[in-house]
């Protein structure tokens, strides 16, 4: 799946740099509040968990608060941030237009074939996720599903600036999977239409489906 982006600890390995694969291991840990909201987390801290030096920890500690996932505090380390109604409201506004500006730019010509494949093995991982009760992988793919679908519209500044959201994107969604695993049925049968659709090339509907699931799932109660 060329066209697929993943999460900071899905792609960071042994090759990886050092503050990389801090970054990310602490991304994953914060997401899963095993770090909670308020809380401090020290370089010294970070360099003890990983057995590695305070160097690659400063770096690790400037790359999650590009993510946004703590705030760094002069002389004491960075406090986990607490993610507030307005900040989920704005961020996935900004996920939304995004997403229908790249539906929108579907026209009855356009090659749904490799968007559908992708979306078909997204879905599948999806459905494992649910089968398996892990909320991580869910939030991980069901990023990755709609990220798939924007980066459809082909707009490479649009890409750049939804990998920075990427862990802020998952980490709302994993919330979600805490606080009303109900509502995942909801979202994967909303996804299963979307794959379908993209499936059969039907453009307006795609369209009409996608701008409509994101209303729904993000926004009801401005229905």
């Amino acid at each position: 799946m060329k066209d697929l982006l993943t999460l900071p600890w899905e792609t960071t390995d042994d090759a990886s740099l050092i503050a990389a694969r801090m970054a990310a291991w602490a991304a994953r840990e914060i997401i899963e509040q095993r770090y909670e909201p308020g809380q401090l987390l020290t370089e010294a801290e970070l360099a003890e968990a990983q057995k590695a030096s305070r160097t690659p920890a400063r770096e690790a500690m400037l790359q999650l608060e590009r993510w946004r996932l703590v705030r760094l505090v002069p002389k004491k380390g960075a406090i986990v941030t607490t993610v507030s109604r307005q900040e989920r409201r704005d961020l996935l506004a900004v996920r939304a237009m995004f997403e229908t500006d790249a539906v929108q730019a579907f026209t009855l010509d356009s090659d749904f074939a490799p968007l559908a494949a992708d979306l078909r093995t997204l879905l599948d991982r999806q459905q494992k996720a649910l089968d398996a009760s892990h909320p991580l992988d869910f939030a991980s793919a069901d990023y990755a599903f709609h990220s798939r679908i924007i980066r459809s519209g082909g707009n490479s500044i649009v890409e750049e600036m939804l990998t920075t959201m990427g862990p802020r994107l998952a980490r709302l969604t994993y919330q979600v999977v805490i606080d009303q695993p109900s509502s995942l049925h909801t979202l994967f049968d909303e996804h299963a239409e979307l794959t379908d659709l993209a499936e059969r090339g039907e453009a307006k509907d795609f369209g009409k489906v996608a701008r409509e699931h994101i209303q729904s799932s993000h926004f009801p109660e401005n229905q």
